[in-house]
């Protein structure tokens, strides 16, 4: 089968969508799939181009198996709303000369990733021109995510239009999938349930990351004492993630001598966060950059407590993935989530998989942390086996890809 893979995040990016996007086309060529990607060159979450790379050029290249065209784009220093639209304007810009080019080798799938939502109208284009299935994979409602975080105040009526538009584009596609059950339920209701719909998952590697690794690499290199207790944020520092609560909620605890708050990651944000932790003399917080895949475990199991946190209106448009890889791990989660979330609906079916509070209630916030580290002092399991069940049974990789390329299979047949 030929398969399209269309995004503008795409492997070596360590984290987000990237990641997975990279993965699934590993995957699919494996498996005797004929993959090929348009995507821009590497550069999430650092807002900067890889080394390597450059944002003025087409290039080609092939990564184990797929056949890669990377084109240009502009990635801001600092994103702003506005710069963040040029940015995913440029890519689908430059790339649209890409995707038409792929007319003359007719592809079977075309599998267009959102974000960026710009990219729609060209992946249909093609899909019509060569009779290719089309999917759109939703990773990220960026519309609702935009205006969940109030970035879009110009009135009811460009909101309004923007939601007729991206209902119309949806509702062109041969099936729509996304990564959680309420995602597919906000899609089939921007597509007035017109369009066939199907749940794939982000997943993990539970062979790979799994319970019981020595973490005691990490506490060397940083310094860490072997009774230090580690609160680890890892992930992307960006706006919609509200890490000003986590700096708080550090001021809060900074007389326990023992707790450290570890945050890894790049992000719009990081320079913002840094500065702040600086003005509050937060001497038990740390930054350090994203770790390699291959040291993963090890960092999983340095964590006493985990943090997923998001602001209001965050977690119901993005479910985070950064929550599988410590499911996997068996690891303690404390997840910043409305109840009516993904999240929230997680937590409540299954009791004991992770602690929940309410976005940016810093009060509920601390007393949880607190909780959870007088928990991990006084003899709670070490591992998670709430959380790791989980995994296995809803989250391996394997599953998950075998099942997503029998569904290719039937929906070409």
């Amino acid at each position: 089968m030929k398969i399209l893979i269309y995004g503008i995040n795409f492997a070596p990016e360590l984290t987000g969508i990237g990641k997975y996007s990279g993965e699934m086309c590993d995957w699919l060529a494996a498996s005797g799939h004929e993959v090929r990607v348009i995507s821009a060159p590497p550069y999430y979450p650092e807002w900067r181009i890889d080394s390597g790379y450059s944002g003025w050029n087409y290039r080609r290249e092939q990564l184990r198996g797929v056949n890669v065209l990377r084109c240009p784009l502009f990635v801001p220093n600092r994103p702003t709303t506005v710069t963040r639209l040029l940015h995913l304007c440029s890519f689908a810009l430059t790339s649209l000369p890409a995707v038409l080019s792929q007319w003359c080798w007719k592809p079977d799938v075309i599998i267009t990733i959102e974000p960026t939502f710009f990219c729609v109208p060209a992946a249909l284009l093609l899909s019509r021109l060569t009779g290719a299935k089309s999917i759109l994979h939703i990773q990220d409602f960026e519309l609702d995510a935009m205006l969940g975080l109030g970035l879009a105040k110009n009135g009811r009526l460009i909101a309004a239009v923007c939601q007729a538009v991206e209902s119309f584009f949806m509702r062109r596609f041969s099936t729509v999938s996304s990564i959680s059950h309420s995602m597919l339920v906000r899609a089939g209701n921007k597509t007035r349930q017109s369009v066939p719909l199907y749940f794939f998952p982000n997943w993990v590697d539970t062979d790979f990351i799994k319970p019981g690794v020595d973490a005691s690499y990490f506490r060397r290199r940083w310094g860490l004492l072997d009774t230090a207790q580690i609160i680890l944020y890892s992930g992307n520092l960006g706006k919609k993630q509200g890490l000003e609560l986590l700096l708080q909620a550090a001021k809060n605890l900074s007389s326990e001598l023992d707790v450290v708050f570890l945050i890894l990651g790049e992000g719009a944000e990081k320079q913002n966060l840094i500065e702040q932790a600086e003005r509050l003399e937060l001497h038990n917080v740390r930054f350090e950059p994203l770790q390699p895949y291959q040291d993963l475990p090890a960092l999983m199991a340095l964590a006493d407590v985990h943090l997923v946190i998001q602001k209001k209106g965050a977690a119901d448009a993005v479910l985070p993935s950064k929550l599988t890889t410590i499911l996997a791990a068996g690891g303690y989660a404390l997840i910043t989530a409305e109840a009516e979330t993904e999240l929230g609906y997680l937590c409540e079916q299954y009791p004991g998989i992770a602690e929940r509070v309410e976005p940016e209630n810093l009060v509920q916030f601390i007393a949880s942390l607190k909780n959870m580290l007088n928990a991990a002092k006084t003899g709670r399991p070490k591992v998670n086996m709430k959380a790791r069940q989980y995994a296995l049974e809803n989250l391996r990789k394997e599953a998950i890809l075998q099942n997503f390329d029998d569904f290719l299979m039937r929906l070409t047949s």
